[in-house]
């Protein structure tokens, strides 16, 4: 039998920039992340490792989690450039269509989505040297480029996949493969 790497992904809890829509700067949890944190049943397992992003709502809901986390910068949110902050009704349409049909592009001036799934595919890539539970506590952009590096789907697909707040993704490692356990 093979070692395996077992990887729990959890999505951060709810902050006031998902509430209202807006692009995330490095919010904190809201009341009701707060609350989601720590009134939840979900349930991360034992952890060799614990990681997190580096924005505040990942450290915070990995925390209420119960974890002592180290932080990852591969765990990062995606960049969104110009538009952090902004309300997507405040995005022009046309710059938001090309975004959002064109993996490849950024028009405001951040992280492409395949630069995403490049970073996150580099990042799983270390993983496999050490054999373990790892519990990582990130952003839904990340964990949807996860399961796109698991599945070998095409990157147009990202936006096919959701993940809601601390939401619970868990994937597993062994010999040669990623293979989604739960989403």
């Amino acid at each position: 039998m093979s070692e395996i790497v077992r990887l729990t992904l959890v999505s951060h809890a709810m902050t006031d920039a998902m509430a209202a829509g807006r692009f995330p700067t490095d919010e904190p949890l809201n009341a009701l992340g707060q609350r989601q944190a720590t009134d939840t049943t979900i349930d991360v397992g034992p952890a060799d490792i614990a990681l997190s992003g580096p924005e505040q709502r990942a450290l915070r809901t990995a925390e209420l989690l119960g974890l002592r986390p180290r932080t990852e910068p591969a765990l990062a949110d995606l960049d969104h450039g110009r538009w952090r902050g902004t309300v997507l009704d405040g995005v022009d349409p046309a710059e938001l269509a090309v975004w959002l049909t064109d993996p490849a592009r950024a028009p405001h001036g951040g992280e492409t989505i395949v630069e995403l799934i490049g970073r996150v595919r580099s990042w799983l890539g270390t993983l496999p040297d050490r054999p373990a539970r790892v519990v990582a506590v990130t952003h839904p952009a990340v964990i949807r480029a996860a399961v796109l590096t698991a599945l070998d789907a095409p990157p147009k697909s990202f936006w096919r996949i959701d993940i809601g707040p601390v939401s619970r993704t868990v994937m597993h490692f062994r010999g040669q493969a990623w293979t989604v356990r739960r989403l």
